[in-house]
């Protein structure tokens, strides 16, 4: 049975219209269906354990006690009866060991297997964002978006993990097992989703103020879904079709906003922040903190550090008359 997209959520992405489930022990994945069967079987094992330790425990103290006997007496078949229970103990204790050993050792070989994938993703952490780029042989095929991730249902997909300032970890509960991203070193893992859907995922690294509110979302599609929408994200941004957007076009284009931003098809290709090329056919803003709505986009635009605090987008400084035309040119770019 499906869960409820808001249960898995933290408050503050709850509060602000979760999209998205997460669950390790709801596996939709190979990754995660190999986590959930450890989980279940180390589970399993430590409550037969338990069960036997309460009921030994309970046989000694419900059992009458004998009349103390002689201290220097001595009972052979007694004191080799208890040697044995007590080496059988010890040997039983030493085989679960050894097996839950191997069974974990086997598990994290094979999730961190190294299979090539159709599709290749460098995924790079920020203060508090994510960077995706979709790699390809051909530059004509890579471009990049932030915090979603789309992938074809039922490939696997190599992700390869970086790091822009401090550790962060990748970790999407439902499809696979954390994974850190370190500066200076690259990572790999492998993802796969075996039904279509909307994943969350999040920073599993405390990695500053903002650590909390550093989500991302996996959205899963058919394949000539994915290949449609991929299609869409190579094309350059649609041009503004109406005079209110191109005054937001010379609004961007003559603001800070093009000395951090990328919108592809304009003079504006800097990578200190999100590509916007396609800004309008993403869910959410600030990587999960809002909704990507009208108001809250003017939010982000006018103050973005008052709304996540801690955020390296200053604010900017419009003219009363500039934010709606900005925001109708900002909500084109799909």
């Amino acid at each position: 049975m499906r869960p409820r997209a808001g249960v898995a959520c933290v408050l503050p992405l709850a509060l602000a219209g979760c999209q998205g489930w997460q669950s390790a022990l709801d596996p939709q994945g190979p990754q995660a269906r190999s986590l959930a069967d450890i989980i279940w079987v180390f589970t399993g094992v430590a409550v037969a354990v338990w069960v036997l330790v309460a009921v030994a425990l309970a046989a000694a103290l419900l059992r009458r006690r004998a009349e103390p006997p002689d201290p220097l007496s001595r009972a052979p078949d007694r004191e080799r009866a208890m040697g044995y229970a007590v080496g059988g103990c010890v040997a039983l204790t030493l085989v679960v060991i050894l097996a839950l050993t191997g069974y974990s050792y086997a598990t994290q070989k094979e999730l961190f297997s190294t299979h090539e994938g159709r599709i290749t993703i460098l995924l790079t952490g920020h203060q508090f964002w994510w960077d995706v780029r979709y790699e390809d042989p051909a530059p004509s095929r890579v471009f990049s978006t932030a915090n979603e991730i789309h992938i074809p249902v039922g490939e696997p997909v190599r992700i390869k993990l970086e790091a822009s300032d401090v550790i962060h970890s990748f970790w999407v509960p439902s499809l696979l097992g954390k994974q850190d991203l370190i500066p200076g070193r690259q990572n790999l893992v492998r993802l796969q989703a075996d039904r279509p859907g909307v994943y969350r995922g999040q920073c599993a690294e405390f990695c500053g103020w903002q650590h909390a509110h550093m989500s991302l979302l996996v959205v899963a599609h058919p394949r000539e879904e994915f290949e449609a929408w991929r299609d869409a994200q190579l094309a350059s941004a649609a041009p503004p079709s109406t005079d209110e957007q191109k005054e937001g076009q010379r609004v961007f284009l003559s603001n800070p906003c093009m000395t951090c931003h990328t919108v592809r098809g304009t003079s504006a290709g800097a990578v200190a922040g999100p590509d916007l090329t396609h800004l309008a056919s993403r869910r959410m803003l600030g990587a999960g903190m809002l909704p990507l709505t009208r108001g809250n986009l003017a939010a982000w635009v006018v103050d973005a550090p008052g709304v996540k605090p801690g955020v390296h987008m200053p604010s900017i400084k419009l003219e009363p008359h500039e934010l709606h035309p900005l925001l109708a040119y900002l909500e084109g770019l799909k």
